[in-house]
């Protein structure tokens, strides 16, 4: 019997495999897949490698900072500053029709922005973030409420607030059309207050170094192992019940699986309604080119574009894409050490809002199809944004909703799981534990951070 059963090696399952393992926990991890890291994953392709989920890491401090969750989780999991050899961003933006606001990992430049591009809101934007200061991130009775609502009662200029809400839902949001209060605060501070990084390497640098402390620390990590079925004995948890009919007994088990995909797992618990389920999930497309994204006139690291005043963050009624808003990032754009020179390939990666029941209907053939035919849509949709810089592709590959959800498990592929978030990771089980996204922490620092944070909370008060 193990003390801990994880389901899932993202980032949020193996950081807290670590922190058990640290303890002397005897802890397994169960993947289903072959390979780690769930959404922030990699593969490879003719030759050459592909980063999955990761555009940013989020959260970034520099060097010798003490607070903030990457210089926390560094402390908890016992790794150095440069073990994950971050580099900054070089600039990123928010582009709306007539009005671009860059911003860097330095909060004074998007002040300097909203005061050129909006100067009536500089004393109320100063107002709004004296408001964010003292967050308390696991306080859910503070999480609820519209961030529409708070930003209105700060802001006056209706397409400030558009712009504001613009990355933040991109990279951190559940909920159609608002965000909660306190998903705001977290994903503001990550973004604009702390910002933007990478490692030369991408993904796969960050898992190895998760994996290889994991296993040295005697946990044991079994891929190709799917849970079948939670197995319950009146309101706890005592194991789990694999694919291929093993059983696994545990003492405790935190799932980073989503909260409705967990409580489906456990034998007496039917499926909870749909609409639960997380409605939003993207489309993305990896273009390479035969130049540096910067010598075709690309030179920011991120651009969050939207086609009208409005922002629109909602799942496509109907078509299998939104174009109308996405995400343009470069992992070429960051301030990488002279020594380790450039990344061999140009590449440019691109996001847009995707409709997963739409993409799962479609035959092989048709599904095929309409990924090139989209990837040409929302290309076309994006280089109305940045310089247009398909002269210079010269290979493509595309992921769909249909690739999210085999690789997360989350209903719709839900890139941010279900709306409803619970911060405690609480079940209704009472050694029964969620971690990860349906948590409410986001990005690969707020997934580690999480699998910290339920680990700390759950599993290490009784030892």
């Amino acid at each position: 019997m193990y003390d801990t059963i994880i389901i899932g090696a993202g980032m949020s399952g193996l950081a807290a495999g670590i922190r058990l393992a640290h303890y002397d926990q005897s802890v397994c991890i169960l993947e289903k897949h072959w390979t780690i890291g769930g959404l922030n994953s990699f593969y490879r392709v003719g030759g050459r490698n592909y980063d999955v989920g990761l555009h940013a890491i989020t959260n970034f401090t520099p060097r010798g900072t003490k607070k903030g969750p990457l210089a926390r989780l560094l402390r908890q999991l016992r790794f150095r500053w440069e073990d994950f050899e971050l580099s900054p961003q070089v600039g990123s933006a928010i582009a709306f029709p007539g009005v671009r606001l860059g911003f860097t990992n330095e909060l004074d430049f998007l002040r300097s922005e909203i005061a050129r591009a909006f100067p009536s809101e500089r004393d109320n934007f100063e107002r709004l973030l004296a408001q964010l200061a003292d967050y308390d991130d696991l306080n859910q009775d503070n999480f609820g409420g519209s961030a529409r609502e708070f930003l209105a009662s700060n802001i006056g200029d209706p397409l400030l607030i558009e712009m504001i809400l613009c990355p933040l839902m991109w990279y951190g949001n559940a909920r159609q059309d608002d965000m909660d209060f306190g998903q705001f605060c977290i994903m503001f501070r990550s973004i604009f207050m702390e910002g933007f990084a990478r490692p030369f390497q991408g993904v796969r640098l960050i898992l190895k170094h998760l994996v290889r402390r994991f296993r040295s620390l005697g946990g044991e990590l079994k891929l190709r192992s799917g849970v079948e079925s939670i197995r319950v004995d009146g309101d706890r948890a005592v194991g789990v019940v694999l694919e291929n009919g093993e059983t696994i007994e545990g003492k405790r088990i935190l799932s980073s699986a989503g909260i409705i995909e967990t409580q489906r797992l456990c034998e007496d618990l039917t499926a909870e309604a749909p609409e639960r389920a997380g409605q939003l999930t993207f489309i993305e497309s990896i273009s390479i080119l035969d130049a540096q994204p910067k010598e075709v006139g690309f030179d920011e690291t991120i651009v969050f574009f939207n086609d009208s005043d409005t922002f629109h963050w909602q799942r496509p009624a109907q078509e299998l894409c939104d174009i109308r808003t996405g995400v343009i990032c470069s992992p070429n754009n960051y301030l990488y050490p002279a020594e380790k020179g450039k990344l061999e390939d140009g590449v440019i990666r691109l996001t847009t809002i995707a409709n997963f029941d739409a993409w799962a209907a479609l035959s092989e053939p048709e599904y095929l199809r309409k990924k090139m035919w989209w990837y040409d849509r929302s290309v076309a949709s994006a280089v109305r944004f940045i310089p247009d810089f398909r002269s210079h592709v010269i290979d493509t590959d595309v992921f769909t909703p249909k690739t999210i959800r085999r690789f997360t498990s989350h209903d719709n592929g839900a890139v941010y799981g279900a709306p409803e978030k619970k911060l405690d990771g609480t079940t209704h089980l009472r050694n029964l534990f969620m971690c990860g996204t349906d948590q409410g922490f986001v990005g690969i620092v707020g997934s580690i951070v999480s699998g910290i944070s339920m680990a700390n909370m759950h599993c290490l008060k009784d030892n």
